[in-house]
């Protein structure tokens, strides 16, 4: 009898949920769903190759639904903009994050706040991040500095089969540190390497915590199979961490630094009796967030972009020419000459266009229904922008969109391009807090290496595979390479 009252009230779920998709109005579903999962096991695949196939099938918008909530995937430039810019009044807000969830802090820090908080929270964070970089250029100075000790790490390993991918990785952590929290860390020391292989056990648990985002239950099964309890361990320890670095701020142990601005910021607004959101929660929150932001994307666009100098050799010297013409060897790159260095700046745009580190960007969400191209998009959907269909548009970027070719962001005169359609860090209100200093990472660390370094495959007749991995970001497969140095 139990068992069939369990068989029936399956059954009668499965169908309420197929029923609740009767508003026709709805984008189109590429396959249909299945009952109370939905579209669930599509997403454990590939996505790049799936919504690539997904457009080709449906157009350039589609929707997925997952338990009970809706996704809406973009494509296009065009369809993109429309929303995130046109339309940004209707599709700015977050939906709650995986964060959200295992640290019990919901829609707290700047990436996945709304409305008045966000705009305080981003607005805080990024004068704080432009005091650093357009008031006495702290920002420049610090990554230097830390370029420094990659360099002479890179040295160490010339002449011999080497994998840089976790020493850039443990690098522009190291910068984030300086920045949030006031000094860089030895690469040997066990805290630094705890929180590094802490962000890093997130990043990796990220796509299969998100289930729990559509189909809370799953949250509570026994063991662990979606990896919540262990990102729930690694929040709590990131907490932790940060609870002890406001301390040391708050006594002044620690030079100036993010939290030491936010801190004084906070406590300037709560002395002129300022309505404000500001609390340590919100610092907390935004200090994972700018971690969470600043590592893998950095380090695997630095990743990629050596990848494709040992397939386009060509490149690689002609970069190392210019850094030669304007810098020469006497001196260390600086961010001055970043004006200078067009085809270095067109060989990094080309990486983040090719490579597509972001290839589906943060999912936004709407607080109300909207109508969208006459689709009615429902309160509370997540709406994700697929960046693979501007990055690899022929409309675009011409015939040769897979080519590696920096040339296609230098025009006739020699001058920089930047289409608007180049958005690597998103675009709209929600555009990247950190675009300014990624862009100075990444030129400084590539301009350095190129200068000091020429990069080799270990065997010429068998190249390193361009092949990726899907996770949080898409990056390459683990390479090996030799380091040559250029001064003997």
């Amino acid at each position: 009898m139990d068992l069939v009252l369990i068989m029936a009230t399956v059954t009668l779920l499965s169908l309420y949920f197929w029923l609740k998709r009767e508003d026709r109005r709805l984008p189109p579903y590429p396959v249909m769903p299945l009952p109370i999962v939905g579209h669930m096991f599509e997403l454990t695949s590939d996505l790049r190759l799936k919504f690539k196939q997904w457009r080709a099938k449906c157009g350039d918008i589609f929707c997925l639904k997952i338990g009970s909530k809706f996704m809406v995937v973009l494509n296009g430039y065009d369809l993109i903009k429309e929303v995130f810019v046109q339309k940004a009044d209707d599709f700015s807000d977050r939906p709650l994050t995986v964060l959200d969830l295992v640290s019990g802090l919901h829609h707290y820090g700047i990436i996945t706040s709304s409305g008045k908080v966000w705009k305080e929270q981003r607005a805080v964070g990024l004068q704080i991040l432009r005091n650093f970089g357009l008031g006495n250029n702290i920002l420049a100075e610090r990554i230097q500095n830390e370029i420094s000790y990659y360099i002479e790490h890179l040295s160490e390993n010339t002449g011999k089969p080497v994998d840089i991918h976790l020493i850039t990785y443990v690098s522009s952590s190291n910068i984030i540190c300086s920045i949030l929290f006031g000094h860089r860390f030895e690469y040997t020391d066990q805290l630094f390497q705890k929180v590094v292989t802490n962000v890093s056990l997130f990043l990796g648990n990220f796509q299969i915590n998100s289930a729990i985002l559509f189909i809370p239950p799953l949250r509570h099964l026994p063991g662990d199979l979606f990896r919540v309890k262990e990102s729930e361990q690694v929040v709590k320890e990131m907490f932790q961490f940060f609870d002890s670095c406001i301390e040391m701020c708050r006594k002044g142990e620690t030079g100036e630094c993010f939290i030491s601005e936010y801190l004084k910021e906070q406590d300037k607004r709560v002395k002129s009796g300022i309505e404000t959101s500001m609390d340590e929660n919100h610092l907390k929150r935004n200090l994972f967030d700018l971690f969470l932001a600043g590592t893998d994307t950095t380090s695997d666009t630095i990743y990629w972009f050596v990848l494709y100098m040992l397939h386009y050799p060509d490149v690689q010297k002609k970069i190392f020419d210019e850094i030669n013409e304007h810098v020469g060897t006497d001196r260390v790159p600086n961010i001055l000459d970043k004006q200078n260095l067009t085809y270095l700046n067109a060989a990094i745009m080309e990486t983040q266009r090719i490579s597509s580190i972001a290839a589906n960007g943060l999912a936004h969400t709407c607080p109300r229904d909207v109508i969208l191209r006459g689709y009615t998009i429902p309160k509370g959907t997540f709406v994700v922008p697929s960046v693979d269909s501007v990055f690899y548009d022929e409309n675009i970027w011409g015939k040769d969109v897979m080519t590696f070719r920096p040339d296609r962001f230098i025009d006739q005169d020699g001058e920089l391009l930047n289409p608007e359609e180049f958005i690597p860090f998103s675009l709209g209100k929600r555009i990247c807090l950190g675009k300014a200093m990624a862009n100075v990472e990444l030129f400084l660390y590539l301009a350095n290496m190129l200068q000091k370094f020429e990069f080799r495959p270990v065997d010429p007749a068998q190249l390193p595979t361009l092949d990726y991995v899907f996770g949080q970001t898409v990056y390459p497969t683990k390479y090996q390479l030799l380091i040559v140095s250029r001064f003997g």
